[in-house]
């Protein structure tokens, strides 16, 4: 097994929880639940995959599949759901599996981008779509707001996680254990951000 498929499983169990704990709250049955899930943990990818013409991943090997349904299971099983049905956004489960599956996903799309031979804007943006795609497609799913529009450093992380990889890969580092220290210090650097609520600046309207 690649490597960094090690890093994508992290991310889309992770993923699956956050996307589970997600459809919980808005009341969804067992169907809404998991297809919130699947979205949230595999979303991101298929857009990477469509984007570098790469065939589907998730769609081509079972494994993917199979880490959503389990996620979904265990969560259920373990009432993950019970401490988080108010108040998902404050959760520390559902913001640091949102952190991680962010960050590895990222990582991930920095990789396959990479390997396609992309600069750095295509990696940096493969990236970014690999990371934040899933969370838009279970937002917009469940009629929220994307985190990405309204979370600080949500959608930065993910951008700045893929540039530094893209540097280090360029720098002979390119293993696994870059992949873990690149992935803890991204998801360090997410909850920082969010418990510190740190914002890009805006530009406010005047008439």
């Amino acid at each position: 097994m690649e490597s960094f498929l090690i890093v994508e499983y992290i991310g889309i169990i992770s993923a699956s929880i956050s996307g589970f704990l997600f459809a919980v709250r808005r009341a969804c049955d067992l169907l809404g639940i998991f297809i919130a899930a699947f979205l949230t943990a595999l979303g991101g990818g298929i857009m990477r995959d469509m984007l570098v013409g790469r065939e589907l991943y998730s769609f081509t090997h079972y494994m993917p599949v199979l880490l959503v349904l389990g996620a979904v299971l265990l969560s259920a099983v373990l009432g993950l759901h019970k401490s988080s049905r108010k108040g998902l956004e404050k959760s520390l489960i559902f913001i640091a599996t949102d952190a991680i599956d962010v960050v590895s996903f990222s990582i991930v799309g920095a990789v396959v981008a990479l390997g396609f031979g992309l600069n750095i804007f295509g990696v940096v943006l493969i990236a970014f779509v690999n990371g934040v795609g899933g969370g838009i497609l279970r937002d917009v799913l469940l009629n929220e707001i994307p985190w990405l529009l309204n979370t600080g450093f949500y959608g930065t992380v993910s951008l700045l996680v893929g540039l530094i990889y893209f540097g280090l890969y360029h720098l002979g580092f390119d293993g696994i254990i870059t992949m873990f220290v690149l992935c803890a210090f991204g998801v360090v650097l997410r909850l920082i951000a969010y418990y510190k609520n740190w914002q890009l600046p805006k530009i406010n309207y005047e008439n």
